[in-house]
Formats: structure tokens, C-alpha cells, sequence
């Protein structure tokens, strides 16, 4: 199916986005101002993955870096320099015809509709995954798993005393490694244009569907409020309760803490952008890709990097097998990174 994003469109994308982010994604008001402008420049069509020839080539659009960053600058040409640059790489007898987001999240559901505004693609219905997660390498589809693969990153962000960009090829691990990096000495965030592969590849290795979900998510929330989301993620609530710590600080690229609540059940949420562990009484009750999200107590999405000590707060969570979910959420070797960082193992047992 074709159709056009509409501005009735946008909220729902962004808070659909929110929720499905876990803690990460990016940021609400940030994600309302990009979409919001996406639409104010030009159209903006989303087509669902029968609407292409398999061999139809469609790269991924993203964000990369900390959401908490202290001094973040992505402006609407870094986002079209990184399609440029990516263009120029590609060898002549191959082109884009379309683009595909990495992730939902509150940002991240609508990467590339500024792109397709000025360049005149559609965007697919499809993320790379139909949930957040802290990671290029998560976000590549397996890719790193394909014997000869040369990823392929384009970048671009910053102000005018920290602008990168730039490109990078070579092994998928190494590549993201230098984007992640490039994020870094761009003060916190960069557009990434990322991994061109069929249109087929994408469909058996992604998440097809994940935006139509988060705007259907977002309508549910946005109609019904926290209830209604919960129920149609099919999730429950897990705590609720007074943030007594909070800790929050970048490693990385990334933003790496934890929420403890003062509830009777003493819950702890980990979280490296996206909540990963939730512990109650020296228990672990859920891992990632499990969906774990804080709201407000009056039921708004909380990201983890707005969340703050004497907060009032409710945690949802969601099984993992409610979620759209690439094949990248069951391999264990892309948790090693952040099992180190947290000291806990968590990675799902489960390999594809």
C-alpha cells in the first residue's frame, strides 16, 4: 500500500515512537520539530514492501550517538549531506529507491521523511527493528553475519567549531566503531546514511510494518492514554514508585546509568540509551529485547535520559515476543559490548 504521512501523522509517530524506544530513540520535542518540518517542506509517501521490486536498493537512515549529550547539533543539511555522500559511493549501475529507518523510537520513527521530503523517495514501512537499541551493529540486519560483507556509512554533524563528515567502509563492526566515534567529536549526535541492501534482504531480515505499529501505537495513546497504550502493546505495569537515584553519564557514545525507585520492591532499571536489566529484590525480572519503558505518573513516555530524582514515575513492560523485532534482537555476540559495560550478562539465549 501507498500513502502520504500526514500531519495527523506526526504526534502519533512520535509518541508511538517514544514508547517503543524502551528509554532511547531520541527525544520527544526534538522528534516533533523534525517531523513537523519534514512535512512542512515537501511530500512525504510511505509504501509498504510489496510495493517494491525485491532488487530495489534502500539504505538506512539514522541517528547515532547519546541522547543526553550536553552539546548535540543535527541540522537539516547534515541529514541530506550524509544521502549525498552515500550516493557517491555506490558504483554507477546502482541507485537508491527508497530508505528505511533503523528503529522506532520518538526521533527515530520518522528518520527519513525530511530525506524523501527533498530528495523524492518514499520511505518504506519497515525499520531495521521495530524497537530501540544502542547500537549500529543491532541495527544492520544481520549484516556482520554475511561472509564478504563491506558496509558502507556515510556521516555528517556538529556545530561550526565540531562539524565531522565523512565516510567509512570496510567491516560492519569497524565502520559503525568509526561512526560512533565520529558522534563523539561532533558533540553527541550525527545523521548516519548506512548499508544499502535489497529491498528483499531488508523485508526477511527487519522489522516490515514497525512504522505503521508505532502510529497505531501512538493513536492508542493518544486516544486512550497510558491505559490504552499498555493494552495494545499487551503489556502490564511492573512498578511504580518515587526515583530515589538516578545516574546518567556518556561512555562511549552512548548514555550509559541507572533508575532506582523507592518502592517495596527495590526496582532497579539499567540502561545503556535504552533500558536493558530490570531487577527487583536482587532478582532480574526483564532483559532486553523485552520492552521496558518509564512514563510519568500521569502516563507520558519518559525517555531515560529526561527521568530525575524525585520523580513520580511508572514502568511498563512489554514481552519481547509482542514486539516487531529483527533477527539482530537474538544474537547474543551484539550484547557482549554492553554486558561489559553493565557487568551482568543478559543476552538472550536464543541465536539465529
Amino acid at each position: 500500500m501507498k500513502r502520504k504521512i500526514t500531519t495527523d501523522d506526526i504526534q502519533a509517530a512520535v509518541y508511538g515512537g517514544a514508547i517503543l524506544g524502551g528509554g532511547g530513540g531520541g527525544l520527544i520535542a526534538a522528534g516533533e520539530k523534525a517531523a513537523t518540518f519534514a512535512l512542512a517542506v515537501g511530500e512525504v509517501s510511505l509504501w509498504s514492501t510489496d510495493e517494491f521490486s525485491p532488487d530495489n536498493l534502500t539504505a538506512t537512515v539514522a541517528l547515532v550517538g547519546a541522547p543526553a549529550a550536553p552539546n548535540p547539533c543535527l541540522k537539516p543539511v547534515h541529514l541530506i549531506r550524509t544521502i549525498e555522500l552515500l550516493r557517491e559511493a555506490l558504483p554507477k549501475n546502482q541507485q537508491l529507491v527508497a530508505l528505511n529507518t533503523n528503529e522506532n523510537g520518538a526521533e527515530t520513527t520518522s528518520n527519513g521523511w525530511f530525506h524523501a521530503a527533498m530528495c523524492g523517495l518514499p520511505v518504506i514501512d519497515l525499520a531495521c527493528n521495530g524497537r530501540a537499541h544502542p547500537s549500529g551493529m543491532m541495527g544492520s540486519l544481520g549484516l556482520h553475519r554475511e561472509e564478504g560483507y563491506r558496509s558502507v556509512q556515510a556521516w555528517a554533524g556538529g556545530d561550526a567549531d565540531h562539524y565531522v563528515e565523512g565516510m567509512a567502509q570496510g567491516g560492519l563492526e569497524q565502520a559503525s566503531g568509526v561512526v560512533r566515534r565520529a558522534s563523539v567529536e561532533a558533540g553527541g549526535i550525527v545523521a548516519v546514511a548506512r548499508n544499502p541492501v535489497t529491498v528483499d534482504y531488508a523485508s526477511r531480515h527487519g522489522a516490515p510494518g514497525a512504522i505503521s505499529q508505532a502510529i497505531k501505537l501512538g493513536h492508542a495513546w493518544l486516544d486512550s492514554g497510558y491505559d490504552g497504550a499498555v493494552r495494545f502493546l499487551q503489556g502490564r505495569e511492573i512498578a511504580r514508585g518515587t526515583v530515589s537515584q538516578y545516574r546518567c553519564e556518556q561512555q562511549g557514545g552512548l548514555d550509559l546509568g541507572c533508575v532506582v525507585l523507592n518502592d517495596t520492591a527495590k526496582t532497579s532499571l539499567s540502561f545503556v540509551n535504552e533500558y536493558m536489566t530490570l531487577e527487583q529484590g536482587n532478582q532480574t525480572i526483564a532483559c532486553f529485547p523485552d520492552l521496558l519503558m518509564t512514563f510519568s505518573d500521569e502516563g507520558k513516555p519518559l525517555v531515560s535520559a529526561h527521568v530525575r530524582e524525585g520523580m513520580e514515575i511508572r514502568v511498563v513492560r512489554v514481552p519481547a515476543q509482542n514486539l516487531l523485532l529483527s533477527r539482530t534482537m537474538f544474537m547474543p555476540e551484539l550484547y557482549r559490548p554492553f554486558e561489559e559495560m553493565l557487568g551482568r550478562k543478559f543476552a538472550p539465549d536464543s541465536a539465529v
